[in-house]
């Protein structure tokens, strides 16, 4: 303890005299990507976040890569972006192999629980592996490549169960860790703090914070495209279950069988359409100063705390979509805000512990200074505790706010779409036995991605035209008019006379 103490004692006066701190914040690179796009579109954009890595480091970090990557898959650049979601996906791999064979290495949180959340090396949001998953084989989707987007959905079920597992195993670490330090497990400590964004319906109705129904749809409707039924029914199913009482999911089950009948493909005559809409962008982590008591040497010192905050998000739904006058009805079955917030809630336990852990330990530093140093000294470590007690606000920003899916037949050819009453002015062709359409609202542009198309239409056999039969002509003719018959005179026959 006195080791760690003399080392913050270090920091912060370092801090203090410097009056600055590395630890950037990441809402304000977001905010500066978001500005350079309102001015110059998206390739704006994409070179405003890449002006902000200029080492190898941070050439290859997780958010970065994860941020570029779909901000290029927005401008349609997919290649490119598949290569910056692999990148992200190096560090998500090796997150992954960590939890199944050595968690304790990322268990291992000192740095973070002695200075700053920030300070972690960023792990990714658990929702956030998911997503980078179904990213990957929605872009191979849109580029043809239908065997690696079928490895891709396959690892997002595998990511999900390490990522449960390891979840349950990191809650206990942090409380055996504050209980160690003396620092008080109780709930008290979130005094102060909006539960009621962590509590509302919404996300208390969200099964865990990492899973998401469009992921296991999309699932099951790749599976069916590929002709694997019985691997498109479990995600079907499994869609449901996360997104109960949603009427697209249910019929992606309810009607499998028949959809995917011979009798119904070899008749079927237009294309079974998967529309995935996209709108807004994932919430802010707001960090919030909070102040707790902390007992040190017989008194009590009041330490900074700082926790994030997530509000809701109050951007209008989307509703109905028409399709080249087709009716289509959109169902929301991802939204990001309400998963960020569930996720917080599931990360605020060991957040807090550690919070303690922090306070505690701060709480020591402050009363050796003033003990060393007087007033100055605890002027010092005061203003120390609160420029380290920043709250981690990292999230992959660029993802959408709400994901919508619309899916029915239309015949194969150009279309136009109208959603919400608004005409989108964008065209979309289809064809092929199925077609995935990518729509995406961004900083009020409509963004029509590639589409994807599998498979091919029966070609209907057409019973070839008899030749013409030649019909004999029948005339029809009015009898002649009959000439009245002379009546016949009989000539008296003579008689012979003796």
């Amino acid at each position: 303890m006195i080791h760690q103490s003399r080392a913050l004692t270090a920091l912060a006066l370092s801090l203090v005299l410097s009056g600055c701190v590395t630890m950037q914040s990441h809402d304000k690179k977001t905010s500066n990507i978001e500005s350079a796009s309102r001015t110059g579109g998206l390739p704006a954009a994409i070179a405003q976040l890449e002006s902000t890595a200029t080492t190898e480091e941070e050439k290859t970090a997780l958010l970065y890569n994860m941020e570029r990557g779909e901000l290029l898959r927005m401008n349609r650049q997919y290649a490119d972006s598949t290569n910056a979601f692999l990148l992200a996906d190096v560090q998500v791999k090796n997150w992954e192999e960590s939890a199944k064979t050595n968690p304790q290495k990322l268990l291992g949180t000192a740095g973070a629980a002695l200075i700053s959340e920030r300070l972690k090396v960023y792990e990714g949001q658990d929702y956030e592996k998911v997503w980078l998953t179904t990213r990957l084989a929605l872009n191979r989707v849109a580029a043809g490549d239908f065997e690696n987007a079928r490895v891709d959905i396959k690892r997002t079920h595998e990511r999900e169960a390490v990522i449960a597992e390891f979840r349950a195993k990191e809650t206990v670490a942090a409380e055996e860790a504050a209980k160690s330090k003396g620092a008080n497990t109780e709930g008290k400590q979130l005094n102060g703090y909006p539960v009621e964004t962590l509590n509302d319906p919404e996300v208390l109705a969200l099964k865990n914070g990492y899973q998401n129904a469009l992921s296991h749809y999309l699932a099951g409707f790749l599976y069916e495209a590929m002709n694997e039924s019985g691997l498109a029914a479990p995600g079907y199913r499994k869609a449901i279950e996360l997104k109960p009482n949603t009427a697209v999911l249910e019929e992606g089950l309810r009607g499998l069988d028949d959809r995917t009948g011979f009798t119904q493909r070899r008749r079927q005559k237009m294309t079974d359409v998967l529309f995935v809409v996209e709108s807004g962008t994932a919430p802010a982590r707001k960090p919030t100063a909070f102040t707790i008591p902390v007992p040190v040497s017989g008194s009590i010192r009041t330490i900074s705390i700082s926790y994030p905050v997530i509000a809701p998000s109050n951007e209008p739904l989307l509703s109905t979509m028409t399709v080249s006058g087709t009716q289509f009805k959109l169902e929301k079955v991802v939204d990001v805000n309400v998963m960020a917030r569930r996720a917080l809630k599931d990360e605020m336990p060991g957040m807090v512990l550690r919070g303690v852990t922090r306070a505690v330990a701060k709480g020591v530093v402050q009363d050796q200074l003033q003990k060393s140093g007087g007033i100055f000294g605890a002027v010092v470590g005061s203003i120390g505790s609160v420029v380290t007690e920043q709250a981690d606000d990292r999230l992959w920003r660029m993802l959408p706010g709400r994901v919508y899916v619309a899916r029915g037949y239309l015949p194969p050819g150009e279309h136009t779409v109208n959603i919400n009453g608004r005409d989108l002015n964008v065209k979309i062709n289809v064809d092929g036995q199925y077609a995935l359409v990518p729509l995406r609202f961004y900083e009020n542009t409509t963004l029509a991605g590639d589409v994807g198309m599998f498979g091919r239409l029966p070609t209907l056999a057409v019973a070839p035209t008899p030749d013409p039969v030649p019909v004999k002509a029948v005339v029809t003719t009015k009898p002649a008019a009959k000439t009245p018959a002379k009546p016949v005179v009989k000539k008296p026959v003579p008689v012979a006379t003796n």
